[in-house]
């Protein structure tokens, strides 16, 4: 059975609601909602949100044509005209109870994609680019980088190895890219009950923060269980004035340099020492790890702000 990804039918609409907020901004009588959309950063982003859509259907060959349709004939053979799971039973069809499980457990590897993208530097390298403005906006939504296709359905595809049809994934992988970025937007405040269930917008105000005690928190799709359960769950507070972007910033609106710039910082990172386990964990520890404690990962900078 065939679906269309939801996200062909979103872009118009994420154009057009960039477009609205843009409008609304700049005619705001507070200072600061003029400030809220930077032109050259504007234009670095939609530059960037125009090359992933250029490159989409190639990401939808390799994770649903290639690599889903492969995993999902492996692990669910035809047996007597009968999808078949190795485990013994019956491949999973279109019920709707079953859209919502294939929902959740996209939403369950969501989380551990999008929180191994800030916990493994060559990962952060090309996730980087999503949090390399300093302004949050849904013009921000679609600063994507074009490197993330090369392994994000790697996150997936044991869900289409337990039965799941591919078609129903790419299907849930366009909603969960829905929810995503229409949380790219100061002007919606807590929702009180929906907050306790939904990641929501002032949740992902705090993940795209750079203050100490925001960065590595709210990874979750829509759901924010996730975070609860691992950890990584942070309220968001009012009486913090949030800076965001990243600690390590592009410095350009070149969107060549955006996209490759933690790439050039790893590589001179590695050349920093000629032992070649510093050289690995320079490229697959946590950002800013180093051999000599001349920068510090997250946690490490958080563990001695606690001691101190």
């Amino acid at each position: 059975m065939d679906f269309t990804n939801p996200l062909v039918y979103g872009v118009p609409c994420f154009l057009g609601l960039i477009l609205v907020e843009l409008a609304y901004s700049k005619h705001h009588k507070k200072e600061e909602n003029k400030k809220l959309y930077k032109w050259k950063d504007l234009a670095a982003s939609l530059s960037m949100g125009i090359g992933s859509a250029i490159l989409a259907p190639l990401t939808k060959t390799i994770a649903a044509i290639v690599l889903f349709n492969f995993v999902y004939d492996i692990f669910n053979p035809l047996i007597d005209g009968v999808r078949t799971n190795i485990m013994g039973y019956e491949s999973f069809g279109y019920a709707w109870y079953i859209w919502i499980i294939c929902q959740l457990l996209d939403d369950f590897s969501y989380y551990w994609f999008h929180r191994q993208n800030h916990n493994v530097r060559f990962l952060w390298a090309a996730h980087i680019v999503h949090h390399s403005s300093d302004n949050f906006n849904l013009g921000t939504a679609v600063r994507n980088g074009w490197f993330t296709i090369l392994y994000k359905p790697f996150f997936y595809m044991w869900i289409v190895a337990i039965g799941f049809p591919p078609a129903m994934l790419v299907v849930c992988l366009g909603i969960e890219a829905l929810w995503q970025f229409q949380l790219h937007t100061v002007y919606i405040g807590k929702l009180g009950i929906i907050d306790k269930i939904f990641n929501t917008h002032t949740m992902h105000q705090v993940h795209h923060a750079q203050n100490m005690e925001y960065m590595d928190k709210n990874h979750g799709g829509f759901l924010n269980i996730f975070d609860r359960i691992f950890g990584t769950f942070k309220e968001f507070d009012e009486n913090i004035e949030i800076k965001y972007g990243v600690t390590t910033p592009p410095n350009s609106y070149n969107p060549l340099v955006i996209l490759t710039h933690e790439y050039k910082d790893i590589w001179n990172d590695m050349k920093k020492s000629k032992n070649w386990y510093h050289k690995f964990m320079y490229a697959f520890a946590a950002p800013g790890w180093s051999h000599d404690g001349s920068t510090l990962t997250i946690k490490q900078t958080r563990k001695l702000l606690n001691e101190n």
